[in-house]
């Protein structure tokens, strides 16, 4: 007879109490969320990308108060596998500027405090925080022995710069079938004044056809999807 091996306990983290308390705590903002019937909105695809891919090393770049993190971070857990590298310099408004950060309170600051922050979603494990700016990160990328990037989510400084920047920056350390989430694609008013430009950058990136497969998701402040289709960097095209 046939004697199966034995698998870890299944493990499902999105209960009501969950729900309610991701929507509480790591304040969605612009993800099309509805908290009144405990609707996570886009958090639910990136939840469900996680349990789908199988990601073993994810990377956020930006998160006002963790909520991307959090529902990446709970398909990891539920997966059983994986880790989370979060980077964000936890720039303040008031401290920094509209030129740097749109809602920024600078919620990062204090390392015991973020670690507490998401030990609510039991993810404390999983999450590492890089309290840096993306251009920091990626400079000492290599350094710090981090592996492929398989699955990232970008959503730091949305000046056309800085969007540029860590799309081609994350390209270089991902694969053939990695994923990148961008968010803010729909945020027309930034765009057409120039405060923003992930929509602009989002257009550039899909006419390279040979390299990403595109789909844009236009619904509240909007999210991408990027598959990336070649190992190997891209040459931009002007």
């Amino acid at each position: 007879m046939l004697k199966l091996k034995s698998q870890a306990q299944p493990s499902f983290s999105l209960s009501p109490e969950m729900l309610q308390r991701v929507l509480e705590h790591a304040k969605p903002l612009g993800h099309h969320e509805n908290a009144a019937n405990l609707n996570l909105g886009f958090g639910f695809m990136y939840y469900g990308l996680v349990r789908m891919l199988r990601p073993q090393h994810v990377v956020v770049i930006g998160s006002g108060f963790g909520f991307s993190v959090a529902c990446l971070s709970l398909g990891l857990r539920d997966n059983g596998a994986g880790s989370l590298s979060f980077v964000d310099p936890s720039y303040s408004l008031l401290k920094q500027g509209p030129l740097n950060t749109v809602g920024g309170v600078s919620h990062w600051d204090d390392p015991a405090q973020v670690r507490e922050h998401f030990r609510r979603f039991g993810i404390e494990r999983i999450v590492t925080h890089f309290k840096l700016t993306s251009e920091e990160f990626f400079a000492s990328y290599t350094d710090r022995g981090l592996p492929q990037i398989d699955l990232a989510f970008i959503d730091g400084n949305h000046s056309y710069a800085a969007v540029r920047h860590d799309f081609l920056a994350t390209l270089r350390h991902t694969h053939r079938n990695s994923y990148m989430l961008l968010h803010d694609t729909n945020i027309y008013v930034r765009e057409l004044l120039r405060h923003a430009g992930v929509k602009r950058w989002l257009k550039r990136v899909a006419r390279a056809e040979e390299h990403f497969e595109v789909i844009d998701f236009p619904f509240s402040s909007g999210v991408a999807l990027v598959r990336v289709l070649q190992d190997g960097p891209w040459e931009e095209r002007r």
